[in-house]
């Protein structure tokens, strides 16, 4: 099996070596235990392997072994409190293997490749059904940025100030008030971004792959509001901003905090920057 390219970032640590050095026996029970036929992985993931799958009906689905990471441990359990409604569906859940059954989107083409405005239709449109009251297991917003708040100023020095102190200190200040300031807490995803929405059968477009935790609903539109996968620009950023805020119902300027808190947050991994992510969080704070 030919490694994926997005996941050869792993080789470079211990801990990504010794969760490859597990995917062949891991795939082999997986196989056997669900009675599965296996494709070649998908060359578009980051996080985990996944491949294609025939079932022994001969319904199509996904295989999906999971890095063990934090943000996508409740990834099952989001899946199985939407049941397919605006999401794919969860066919089987092996958690000891972090494996994930998988309903297959098919034609399965991401929402990325529509024209922006196309996009954000579709995404005004799916949102309100996937903002079901959520607690336990989900971990809550609040506690989630105090980690970033506590991890953000130690990766900041380590990385080498890659960026001005000023939007550290910004970025800090909006967490902070933001996080203790909510309103009705729903299940929301850190991570639903116009790559992460396929189109499908049975339903126009579907959501996969979430990173879900309990909190706001101006929170879960800032994935797409900083994705440069519909344009990357200062006044492409806006628009989305605007255009989501206004039609979600969502307060505008918490959605704009909340984006410059979170996108810095993920903008060091290790000591790597994404220059894109820094970009987008200058192009909010300086906004007239």
């Amino acid at each position: 099996m030919e490694l994926p390219e997005g996941l050869v970032w792993l080789r470079r640590s211990p801990d990504g070596q010794a969760w490859l050095a597990t995917l062949p026996d891991r795939l082999a029970e997986c196989a056997e235990r669900w009675s599965l036929r296996l494709g070649q992985p998908f060359g578009y993931a980051f996080a985990s392997l996944a491949l294609p799958a025939e079932m022994p009906d001969g319904m199509a689905a996904v295989l999906k072994l999971q890095y063990p990471d934090t943000e996508s441990r409740h990834e099952a359990d989001a899946l199985a409190r939407w049941d397919g409604d605006g999401a794919i569906r969860l066919l089987a859940h092996d958690p000891q293997r972090r494996a994930l059954l998988l309903e297959r989107c098919q034609p399965g083409s991401p929402l990325r490749e529509l024209p922006a405005d196309r996009a954000l239709d579709v995404l005004t449109g799916l949102l309100p059904r996937l903002w079901r009251p959520a607690g336990t297991p989900f971990t809550p917003l609040a506690k989630e940025a105090a980690g970033w708040i506590d991890r953000m100023p130690r990766n900041w020095e380590r990385a080498g100030r890659p960026y001005e102190r000023r939007l550290l200190d910004a970025a800090l200040a909006l967490l902070a008030g933001l996080a203790s300031s909510q309103g009705e807490q729903v299940l929301v995803n850190q991570d639903l971004h116009a790559g992460n929405v396929l189109s499908a059968e049975r339903e126009p477009w579907l959501v996969i792959d979430p990173k879900p935790l309990t909190g706001e609903r101006e929170f879960s539109v800032v994935p797409m509001v900083r994705g440069r996968e519909l344009g990357h620009s200062p006044a492409a950023v806006r628009h989305r901003l605007d255009r989501l805020s206004a039609e979600l119902g969502l307060d505008r300027e918490r959605v704009r905090g909340w984006t410059i808190g979170h996108t810095l947050a993920w903008s060091l991994d290790d000591d790597a920057v994404s220059a894109h992510h820094v970009e987008v969080v200058r192009w909010l704070l300086d906004e007239q």
